[in-house]
């Protein structure tokens, strides 16, 4: 069988005069759009502006609920119920998935957003909570996941079909989680290490952590960061590896496909 992966990227991170990222030019590159809905960034025009120019270019849109921090960009831990998170990602899914249905799609994934998402990484009843949030708005989404974790398992154990996300743009500790971006090293700014990373986690199913440990690793699909400097270059470069290499870019399938803008 022919080695795959999905490209998703974070994006509609914009929030009111405030931009970031260069959102419509990574789209044309990857084939998953995480798009924020409002709690850690984003607003309503944002959300249906990004949900229309994945539509028009075929790429499947999935919602990005993070928690409720603008002023942090939904990065500093915020202690939550299982309670609290499901009504959280509930709320934000609900809400872009109105957005997509208006513009003539529906989304196909889910995935949490920055400390929500690492947070549920290593805490079961978050991940459930996430999980089951997820299949209360849709049984047909794919929950997208850090491989090896406690989102995938809670995924599964809700009967949701899962993408383990790996990164090429992080570094990796011996325990498989990400390494905290108060590190140094955390982030991954050379695309050439990057492509070369995630060349072997897709081939080899191996990553190598900070200590020089390799790993094994499950990947599904690929985060690229759409608010890191250089995002566009550094996808490209992605892209370019993954042909050299044979690797087929592909999006992970749950819902039926997301249809193009009248």
């Amino acid at each position: 069988m022919k080695a795959a992966i999905d490209l998703n990227c974070d994006m509609g991170e914009s929030f009111g005069p405030w931009k970031m990222g260069n959102d419509l030019a990574i789209l044309d590159h990857v084939t998953s759009a995480n798009i924020a809905c409002g709690f850690h960034a984003g607003d309503p025009v944002t959300m249906q502006g990004v949900v229309e120019a994945a539509l028009q270019r075929g790429v499947q849109v999935g919602a990005h609920p993070g928690l409720p921090d603008l002023v942090g960009f939904g990065r500093r831990n915020i202690q939550v119920s299982a309670a609290e998170a499901y009504a959280m990602v509930v709320y934000q899914v609900g809400a872009l998935a109105g957005v997509a249905g208006a513009r003539g799609g529906r989304l196909n994934h889910v995935k949490a957003h920055g400390a929500l998402y690492n947070m549920a990484a290593r805490d079961r009843a978050l991940a459930d909570a996430i999980a089951q949030a997820v299949r209360d708005v849709d049984p047909g989404l794919v929950m997208f996941g850090l491989a090896g974790s406690e989102l995938i398992e809670a995924g599964r154990r809700a009967g949701l079909s899962c993408a383990a996300e790996v990164f090429g743009d992080r570094t990796y500790q011996d325990d498989g989680s990400l390494s905290p971006r108060s590190l140094p090293d955390a982030m991954i700014e050379d695309a050439e290490v990057a492509a070369a990373q995630v060349k072997r986690m897709v081939a080899e199913g191996l990553v190598r952590s900070r200590t020089g440990k390799d790993l094994p690793v499950t990947a599904d699909t690929l985060c690229i960061h759409g608010d890191q400097p250089g995002a566009l270059s550094f996808v490209r470069r992605i892209r370019e590896e993954l042909a050299a290499a044979g690797i087929e870019v592909r999006a992970p399938s749950g819902a039926p496909p997301t249809t193009s803008v009248n």
